[in-house]
């Protein structure tokens, strides 16, 4: 299956991926921050992605990954706005960043690693035990 723009065109399929992509990102950022929801963050993002595929999928494909929509492209030969796909997700998901950190304060980011629950110790500058 390869990932192209619906029939409303590539604007709406840009701002469609920018959407999704900062949505999800967002959700992330809030839930795996609160540490009484963290480990329901895979919930949270499966929930997302169920109805992205249910109703945005027809706008923009939704492919919120480059590597994914690259391949399908690579093995069909259609590179049919394939800009989008390397371009929206990533704006989409700094644009969700800024605005966690503009909402809460860089200081409510405890870290970027998303399972605490192990025993390997966190390669970031963790603040999760603070929290």
């Amino acid at each position: 299956m390869v990932t192209v723009p619906g029939e409303s065109g590539v604007a709406v399929a840009f701002l469609a991926e920018v959407a999704i992509t900062f949505v999800l990102m967002l959700t992330v950022l809030f839930v795996s921050n609160a540490p009484r929801l963290a480990s329901y963050t895979g919930l949270f993002v499966g929930g997302l992605v169920f109805l992205y595929i249910s109703f945005e999928a027809p706008l923009s494909g939704m492919s919120m990954n480059p590597a994914r929509t690259f391949a399908s492209a690579l093995g069909a030969g259609q590179w049919t706005a394939l800009w989008i796909y390397f371009t929206a997700p990533p704006l989409g998901m700094l644009a969700a960043a800024e605005a966690y950190v503009r909402l809460r304060g860089a200081q409510r980011v405890l870290c970027a690693k998303l399972d605490h629950q192990t025993t390997r110790r966190c390669i970031f500058r963790c603040r999760w035990a603070r929290a």
